[in-house]
Parts: C-alpha cells; sequence; structure tokens
C-alpha cells in the first residue's frame, strides 16, 4: 500500500485551484519549480491552510548553509516534505535535515526519471552500464546522511527498498498500461510499485490531462491501495 500524491506540474495558481475543485478535498500534492515560481509562498500556505499535505519538490542541489536555510524556510510554510539532490553530497543532505527541525520529511533525489544509462554517464563523466546501480549507491548515501527517505522511480524500488526499510520510498513516473511515457524513461504501474515497497507514488500527468481528474485519482489510488 502507497499513498498517492498529485503533482500540480501547472503553469499558475488558477490552474492549479481549478485543478483541485475537480480532486477530493484535502489531496496530498506537490508543487515543483514552476508552480513555486509563479505562484510563490503564498500559495503554498493557502493549501496548507486548506488541509492539503504539500510535498514542496524543488531539488536543492547547493552549499550546506544554503539548503538547510532552504529547508527551515519551507518547515515554517508548513510543507510535508521537501527534496534535495543525493548529488549534493553527505554534508548538504545532513544540513537539510538540520533545517526540518523535525516537523517536515527530506527525501534524497537519486536519478531523475529522465535519465537512462548514456544520458546519466554523461551528467556524472564515465560510463554507466545500469542507472539501478547509481540509484543504489546514492540511496545508500542519502540514508546514511540522515535524510527520512529517497526518491527514485519506479524500475529500482526492489533494489532501494531493503536499505530504506521503515524510511520513504517516494516514486514518480507512475503510468498505467494506457498512460502515455511522455518524457519519463524508466515507468511502471502503481500497483506494481507499491508491492515492490513504495511507500508515496506521485502522479501528474495522467490526473491533470484526465476528462475526469478525480475519476483518474480514484483510479490510481484504488491501484496503489491494492
Amino acid at each position: 500500500m502507497a499513498d498517492l500524491i498529485v503533482a500540480l506540474d501547472l503553469p499558475d495558481a488558477p490552474s492549479a485551484v481549478e485543478l483541485l475543485d475537480r480532486l477530493p478535498d484535502r489531496c496530498a500534492v506537490k508543487v515543483g519549480s514552476i508552480l513555486m515560481t509563479a505562484a510563490g509562498p503564498g500559495f503554498i500556505r493557502g493549501l496548507v491552510d486548506g488541509g492539503h499535505p504539500v510535498f514542496l519538490d524543488l531539488k536543492w542541489h547547493d552549499i550546506p548553509n544554503t539548503v538547510q536555510h532552504a529547508v527551515a524556510a519551507a518547515a515554517d510554510l508548513g510543507v510535508e516534505m521537501v527534496t534535495v539532490h543525493a548529488l549534493g553530497g553527505e554534508a548538504m543532505m545532513r544540513a537539510a535535515v538540520r533545517g526540518a527541525r523535525d516537523t517536515v520529511a527530506v527525501v534524497a533525489v537519486t536519478v531523475l526519471t529522465s535519465h537512462d544509462d548514456l544520458g546519466f554517464g554523461a551528467v556524472i563523466g564515465r560510463r554507466v552500464d545500469a542507472v539501478g546501480a547509481e540509484v543504489t549507491r546514492l540511496a545508500r548515501l542519502a540514508l546514511e546522511s540522515g535524510a527520512h527517505g529517497v526518491v527514485c522511480s519506479p524500475a529500482e524500488v526492489a533494489l532501494v527498498a531493503p536499505l530504506a526499510a521503515g524510511r520513504r520510498i517516494v516514486v514518480p513516473g507512475i503510468r498505467r498500461a494506457e498512460d502515455r511515457a511522455d518524457d519519463q524513461q524508466r515507468t511502471a504501474g502503481p500497483a506494481e510499485a507499491a508491492a515492490a515497497g513504495a511507500t508515496h507514488l506521485v502522479v501528474g500527468r495522467p490526473i491533470l490531462q484526465a476528462a475526469d481528474p478525480r475519476e483518474a485519482y480514484g483510479a490510481f489510488e484504488q491501484l496503489a491501495r491494492g
């Protein structure tokens, strides 16, 4: 069983509000860099005040002091979970956890779902024969640094689950058989990801672009919960 989070990957606050009116009350939502930049912290406070658990997905990757204060500012907004990049290293992730002050969960992004072996190899400057091995390496680093969980694609959940017992495994790239993959390289269905050990499933376009977002949400939720 996994919790469902709707990715509000929309261009502005009015679009997000319109969508939320077509979803269940108080559903968990993810706000990424596009909507955060367009709508700002006041919009986040509005979501929190409206009872929505907010996953602030800004994927911080900066010097430790900056990330610590960014996470602290997010905690002050009342969000439930935030992301940092595991590639930022141990010191940065430990600083992020300090900034969380036990009020917000810090989860570390391992390898973006848009990367394949060749693309990620170009990022880190060496050949990558299996992204899964890199996800495992970064997940271990994140968890040893005190992160409350990790973010990985559905393809690596089974690899990460033994390392992350009792902590969060947040999984984007969730698609049913009838959904388009779009720019995601490593996808799987909600039931498959939940069975492998995912604790939170992030779904965007298959719900956002559905003719009936509430119905699509219900279908994903049922699959995620088994």
